[in-house]
């Protein structure tokens, strides 16, 4: 048996905030608003995981409301529910994920955000799908005022 979850998260984009996204630092003139490093793709992948598992999502596990999640890296709040994932007896097995983002262009940064979501999953490269879309000039996004990613993740039993 195998299971599936899905993820979204957004952010506003802002002035004086670094531009992190699946744990790269993507050069931009504004990153992402939030309590973290706003990561969106690790935030996004975390509720998918989390779903899966049936473990709730990224805001119970790790509340904006506790200091100790203030600018706090992502990518290790995804390690920490990969874990409690795999305590409950499941193992990633395969993700997808579609950033939408009117700027800055994804494409370059693909294999390196693609390699380090692989190395926290703890499954090969090649079964971390990441693309990139834009929103086609129409709302938010489209105005470059914020991102958006959503993901689905697999897990199979440990």
């Amino acid at each position: 048996m195998t299971r599936t979850g899905i993820g979204y998260d957004s952010h506003r984009l802002v002035e004086g905030r670094r531009l992190v996204l699946g744990g790269v630092v993507i050069p931009h003139a504004r990153g992402l608003a939030g309590h973290s490093d706003a990561d969106a793709i690790a935030h996004a992948l975390t509720d998918a995981i989390l779903g899966a598992a049936a473990l709730g999502d990224i805001g119970a596990m790790f509340p904006d409301s506790d200091p100790a999640w203030r600018d706090a890296d992502s990518m290790k709040l995804l390690a920490t529910a990969v874990g409690r994932v795999r305590d409950a007896g499941w193992s990633p097995a395969q993700c997808d994920i579609t950033v939408i983002a009117q700027e800055p262009r994804l494409a370059p940064h693909v294999p390196a955000i693609r390699a380090g979501l692989a190395g926290v999953l703890g499954i090969p490269v090649g079964q971390v799908g990441l693309k990139g879309k834009t929103n086609e000039g129409m709302g938010f996004i489209g105005r470059g005022e914020g991102i958006a990613v959503l993901a689905v993740a697999n897990l199979e039993p440990s």
